[in-house]
């Protein structure tokens, strides 16, 4: 590709009212108010007492952060993006960023329960009206794990060192997905920065399993997470609300002699990096074998929590002898050994990869710092844990949006979905006392955006 005029011959001036650079908001933000959005922030979220007014108008102020997120606003200045050319003429009530800045500095940690709870029921009318997650299939997947948001400079509320050794904020996020749909976000948390992964967790998975079950799903859950989070606290939450768990176990003295204890004839080859399928005596010929044994998990809590279920143990071949830990056994000399403590249904061979699907929820993190979580931009710990709700309301509603337009923005990245169907350009025309939008014509992308378009209640002019 090369220029096709000198640069003598080509002007450039910001001077057409009529203009627009985000066509996908009008979809995105009709989406949002069909399934009530601005009706449950304004009946939950009361900021009263709130000086200067910063506590007026909430819904307002709520769909213009997310409005903003969803085209892709990393900060509160970022916020500046709904206040350009034409949209104010599609738009009505969007404020300026040092409003909303004075906004989430309102809240108080009662104020960003009320903000949680709007989130988890418009999550629940999305997933309603939507289909984001659908209900005929016969197991869904609840994953949790939490992840430190470095920040720069001591003034930040709640920010210090933790075990990535980085000043940061820590934050956890519970996810819901299926076999045929992406991660939707059903519960998120703010901590400080040297909080353990796992605090908080029991109680933040009670609320995550309530709103699962509120989106009207039925099917049997079975929630994954890390080692961070096996605890009796969360096996206890798991089984309280009748869900199944998948949870990593680090490899401690008792864990090893559960290993130990393993058959050798017990260990089955299985399909893992580099493995080889051998006809001749149809099994994987690999560096990586599975067994499971029974084990009794908790035995120094009281009875009540002792939990009996399957260990599955996966071990691969250690590449460096030298990495073994001192005094371990030829066992562990030879082998590095991967423990997941799980009471699903699934058979041995289906339950070890279905553990490790959990680093799907890796892509949720690296989605939400690819948009709204790039910063967390207030000094004020309260004003940035509403900042992350909030961020998790436009990650759900974008895609949403996504799994209107097709199959493949469905479970595309929350910044494809952006790029293809929200930063769509477009110029605005008005006649008889309507309003038409003029998209760019060759757009690789006019099918999926027109599904969209229309799934939200609007017309193709023709």
């Amino acid at each position: 590709m090369k220029s096709s005029h000198s640069p003598a011959r080509v002007f450039a001036a910001f001077d057409d009212p009529n203009l627009i650079a985000h066509a996908g908001l009008v979809p995105a933000v009709r989406l949002a108010e069909r399934c009530d959005l601005p009706r449950l922030v304004a009946e939950k979220v009361k900021l009263t007492g709130a000086k200067n007014g910063a506590g007026t108008a909430p819904a307002a102020k709520a769909m213009s952060i997310v409005a903003g997120m969803i085209a892709g606003a990393d900060s509160i200045d970022d916020l500046d993006v709904l206040r350009h050319g034409g949209l104010p003429r599609l738009f009505g009530g969007v404020r300026a960023p040092s409003t909303l800045g004075s906004f989430l500095r309102a809240f108080t940690w009662g104020h960003v329960r009320q903000l949680q709870s709007v989130t988890r029921a418009f999550t629940c009318h999305l997933a309603a009206h939507t289909g984001l997650v659908p209900k005929a299939d016969e197991v869904v997947f609840v994953d949790i794990d939490s992840k430190v948001k470095q920040v720069y400079g001591p003034a930040k509320q709640g920010a210090s060192f933790g075990y990535t050794k980085v000043r940061g904020l820590h934050f956890q996020i519970v996810t819901v997905k299926t076999s045929t749909c992406a991660p939707v976000i059903v519960a998120t948390r703010l901590r400080k920065g040297s909080a353990n992964s796992g605090k908080g967790a029991a109680s933040l998975l009670r609320e995550a399993l309530a709103t699962v079950r509120a989106m009207g799903i039925t099917a049997q859950i079975v929630v994954r997470a890390d080692s961070a989070y096996f605890s009796h606290k969360v096996v206890d939450a798991c089984r309280a609300a009748g869900a199944r768990f998948s949870l990593a176990i680090a490899v401690r003295k008792t864990i090893r002699e559960a290993i130990v204890s393993i058959p050798e004839d017990a260990w089955t080859p299985i399909e893992y990096t580099s493995a080889v399928w051998d006809a001749e005596e149809e099994r994987w010929v690999s560096d990586a074998e599975i067994a499971e044994v029974e084990f009794t998990a908790f035995t120094s809590r009281k009875k009540a929590f002792h939990t009996t279920a399957r260990l599955i143990v996966r071990r691969v071949k250690r590449l460096n002898p030298k990495s073994v830990p001192e005094g371990q056994a030829e066992l562990f000399g030879v082998w590095r050994h991967h423990v997941i403590f799980t009471d699903s249904s699934f058979e041995l061979a289906q339950a070890e990869p279905m553990h490790r699907e959990h680093a799907v929820i890796e892509q949720v993190f690296a989605d939400l710092e690819d948009s709204a979580l790039a910063h967390l931009p207030s000094g004020k710990f309260t004003a940035n844990a509403a900042w992350l709700t909030l961020a998790a309301t436009a990650y759900n509603l974008t895609r949403a949006a996504g799994h209107l337009a097709s199959v493949f923005h469905a479970k595309a990245r929350t910044g494809t979905i952006r790029r293809h169907l929200i930063h769509v350009p477009a110029r605005i025309a008005t006649r008889a006392r309507t309003t038409t939008l003029h998209l760019p014509e060759h757009w690789r992308w006019d099918a999926d955006f027109a599904d969209l378009w229309t799934a939200t209640g609007h017309r193709l002019r023709t």
